[in-house]
């Protein structure tokens, strides 16, 4: 099989009322484990990489790991850019074989994001590439970039249907509440504003910022329109925290290729536990 764009398996997720998470890897281990998960499960999921990840990773190595998992598995998989924000960083990864881009311009004025995100569109569909954008701010930190609570902003309906209808973007990412990280407190999601939003959008809706909330949240708002769901932090966590657990407890380990397996399983949990929750097992 082969990389692919994210464009049909979100439609079809938005036509048979389910959701594809998005799981944020890192190196080899990272995608092996989201790869191996998939073919389990049968079920579609998008690999995603903040360009902090791409600039550790090395774009060509990412796309080709994926490239080898998915003939491996005989599944198609995404690879997706997380959070990129320049044209020209879009390009050269597009042009290395990526096929599903998120341009985040949401710290911009609404015109200027508008404008970016158009740009950035009309390159991506040349090339058959999904265009994911955001409109109003998470809060939290996302690849070191931090937006406080106070400052985030919900996304307006009203706008909604104007920036999708200027930009022509395949999904559009909408803050109602969630954040990046780990909540501080219980969130409390906009469910009244995320159904305005979904009255007014055609396209499929993202939710950001799923690690830590509950599984009926997640839930309800697939029910309301979301069909893609991104989860990284907690991925991160139940990685490293076996990871540094196995090592306290064999403090003579040195091979990778053993003091992984636990990391890797510890994950494994994690991303079969959210194709569950976002209905996805045997969508395939």
């Amino acid at each position: 099989m082969y990389i692919i764009s994210t464009k049909n398996m979100l439609l079809k997720a938005q036509q048979q009322g389910f959701a594809v998470p998005a799981f944020n890897i890192h190196n080899l281990e990272t995608m092996q484990v989201v790869a191996e998960a998939a073919a389990e499960m049968r079920s579609p999921v998008i690999l995603a990489g903040t360009p902090g990840t791409y600039l550790y990773a090395g774009t060509a190595n990412v796309v080709a790991i994926v490239q080898q998992l998915a003939a491996e598995y005989s599944i198609p998989l995404a690879v997706h850019l997380d959070h990129h924000e320049t044209l020209p960083d879009i390009e050269n990864k597009v042009n290395a074989g990526i096929r599903s881009v998120m341009i985040d311009g949401s710290h911009r004025p609404f015109a200027e994001n508008i404008a970016l995100v158009r740009q950035v569109t009309e390159y991506c569909h040349r090339y058959d590439v999904s265009v994911e954008a955001e409109l109003g701010r998470l809060g939290g930190v996302e690849d070191g970039i931090s937006v406080d609570a106070r400052d985030a902003c919900y996304t307006s309906a009203e706008q909604a249907e104007e920036f999708v209808r200027a930009t022509g973007i395949d999904s559009l990412a909408v803050a109602i509440g969630t954040a990046h990280g780990l909540y501080q407190g219980t969130p409390e999601l906009d469910f009244t504003r995320l159904g305005q939003i979904r009255d007014r959008v055609s396209v499929p809706l993202v939710l950001h910022g799923a690690s830590g909330l509950p599984d009926s949240d997640i839930q309800q708002a697939i029910r309301l329109g979301v069909c893609k769901v991104n989860v990284a932090t907690e991925l991160k966590i139940a990685f490293s925290d076996a990871l540094k657990q196995h090592l306290v407890q064999h403090p003579q380990a040195n091979d990778p290729r053993d003091y992984m397996q636990p990391a890797k399983r510890a994950m494994k949990a994690v991303v079969k536990k959210v194709i569950q929750v976002c209905g996805c097992e045997g969508r395939l």
